[in-house]
């Protein structure tokens, strides 16, 4: 009976000691060990620079097949947001002329800070009323005497009718604008066209062959029984390809150009309506300017918190007055420049909009110092230094497609998740991204994909980085004019639609390029320095 005894006690002692050593050894190598489970991680909540983030493994990665139901599940929004609409006749579809424009309530005089709201009754060329809604308008006040201007805000209730509001901001005489870019039937046609091609923008890759070049045709998709050379990121299931030259491999890929193809993919009577004498077309042209004056003297506006991340985003988001961005939630203060990049390494990632930034900085910062990266094309990466204020600043473009008619080098190409994933990230980094006008050409399912991929690199790097500060910037207006087909400012913004619906769960901070250059009336794909200078100081107010 007591050898029983001693035996059960030695027995519980060796496994009091095997419990312990296991203990210790998880404690010491969980990482190790959960990875090997292929188990998640979980965290805490982050509450700095996030909203809201659940529980989640250390280094998240979405499945293909989750990607494409992500894909599909934004691409159903949108397509509840653009019906298709019926196209007979061009004099059947909105008419810019014929359509009515009503001031409700007019006065002689507006109080700053009033609402002014307009009804629009939309009609087509011969004179009918049209009972459904679905029109590409753009609504703009403007004092060009006092550098001012602010977008409208449109309502479409989907039957042939729409309320125009805008808000009284400054006090002067202002115009007003409400464009029809494109009547309902010609965005049914581009959203419709759009689905169906890649093809739109050809692209040309340059293959090294000893000390002569081959050229040879490349695309985001290419349906051809030839031998392809596949650039593949197995990741995030994003795709290059090229034709394989003859007798060259794959890696000899050096530089690539674009041209816009001879294709179509709208009828003859839909391109008519995409004509230069069709696209904005003015519906208050015979409106004169409202007169807006100072009736509440003695009322104080409330005083705004500094912009920071997170805040609500409205419309509109602000007005311009005497040159200079004023958003509605929240207020800018004037920042040295220097002084807040002190310390800072910028990363600017993305489109040539986001490149005017670069040039911004190297003309505004006279101390910051350009870096040969021994590249060449249009497209080079571009990096600054100021040794004194201890300021770095790179720009890099984003990954194919990148549409420009001269060579650029694709030796350095690589998709921003990827550079993303590779940056450290602490309190004193900062990455801002702009992607979308390089995209339109393609099915918007592409730059979805992009979108998202670079959504879950920085959920990453806050997951490992909180303190990181990510800024998104949107993409901005551009030309009317030009080719609607490939590059309408309807393509933007439905990509813009998809970029906050995508990032809305990550608190990185916007800055509404869209909504600032429709105030500026700043038609250009690369807006004038002024416009950035006041982008940049949006920037400025969220880290400093």
């Amino acid at each position: 009976m007591t050898m029983r005894m001693a035996n059960h006690k030695s027995l519980l002692v060796l496994l009091l000691i095997l419990a312990s050593w296991i203990t210790f050894t998880v404690f010491r190598n969980s990482t190790e060990l959960w990875t090997a489970l292929k188990l998640p991680i979980s965290l805490p909540h982050w509450n700095f620079f996030m909203k809201s983030c659940p529980e989640a493994p250390l280094n998240p990665v979405v499945s293909p097949r989750k990607t494409e139901l992500r894909i599909k599940k934004i691409m159903e929004k949108l397509d509840q947001l653009i019906p298709n609409r019926p196209f007979t006749h061009v004099t059947s579809t909105t008419s810019a002329k014929q359509s009515r424009a009503t001031i409700l309530n007019p006065q002689d005089t507006y109080c700053r800070g009033d609402q002014l709201d307009v009804l629009l009754e939309v009609k087509d060329h011969l004179g009918r009323r049209k009972q459904y809604g679905g029109d590409f308008l753009r609504a703009r006040m403007f004092s060009p005497a006092l550098k001012a201007g602010a977008s409208g805000k449109v309502t479409d209730f989907n039957n042939g009718t729409y309320l125009v509001s805008f808000t009284l901001f400054w006090v002067g005489k202002v115009s007003l604008s409400l464009l029809l870019i494109h009547p309902s039937e010609g965005v049914s046609a581009l959203w419709r066209a759009r689905k169906q091609g890649y093809d739109r923008v050809i692209f040309t890759g340059q293959f090294a062959n000893g000390t002569s070049q081959v050229n040879s045709d490349c695309a985001l998709f290419l349906n051809s029984s030839t031998e392809l050379c596949e650039y593949l990121d197995t990741r995030d299931q994003e795709a290059f390809y090229c034709v394989k030259p003859q007798r060259v491999p794959c890696a000899a890929l050096t530089h690539m150009r674009s041209k816009n193809k001879n294709v179509s993919y709208l009828s003859k009577q839909e391109r008519s309506l995409f004509e230069r004498s069709n696209v904005g077309v003015e519906i208050m042209e015979k409106f004169d300017a409202i007169t807006v004056s100072n009736c509440n003297t003695e009322k104080t506006a409330p005083v705004q918190k500094k912009c920071k991340f997170g805040m609500t985003s409205t419309v509109p988001s602000g007005h311009v007055w005497k040159n200079t961005w004023n958003p509605i939630s929240c207020s800018l203060a004037p920042i040295e420049m220097k002084e807040c990049l002190k310390g800072k390494f910028v990363y600017l990632l993305g489109d040539s909009t986001i490149r005017q930034w670069m040039e911004y900085f190297k003309s505004s910062i006279n101390t910051l110092k350009s870096v040969d990266l021994h590249e060449t094309g249009k497209f080079q990466h571009q990096f600054g230094v100021d040794l004194d204020k201890n300021i770095k600043i790179q720009w890099q473009k984003h990954g194919y497609p990148l549409v420009g008619s001269l060579n650029f080098s694709v030796k350095e190409i690589e998709y921003l998740a990827r550079v993303i994933d590779r940056i450290g990230g602490e309190k004193n980094t900062i990455i801002v991204i702009s992607l979308g006008q390089h995209f339109r050409p393609f099915p918007i399912d592409v730059f979805i994909q992009r979108a998202l991929n670079v959504h879950d690199a920085v959920q990453r790097l806050l997951l490992r980085s909180p303190d990181t500060m990510v800024i998104i910037k949107a993409e901005n207006i551009r030309e009317m004019h030009n080719d609607a087909e490939r590059f309408s400012d309807f393509h933007g913004y439905i990509q813009h639609l998809a970029i906050k619906d995508i990032f809305q769960d990550l608190n990185v901070g916007i800055i509404d390029a869209w909504d600032i250059t429709i105030a500026y009336g700043t038609n250009d794909v690369h807006p004038p320095q002024s416009v950035v200078k006041n982008q940049i100081n949006i920037m400025l107010n969220f880290i400093c």
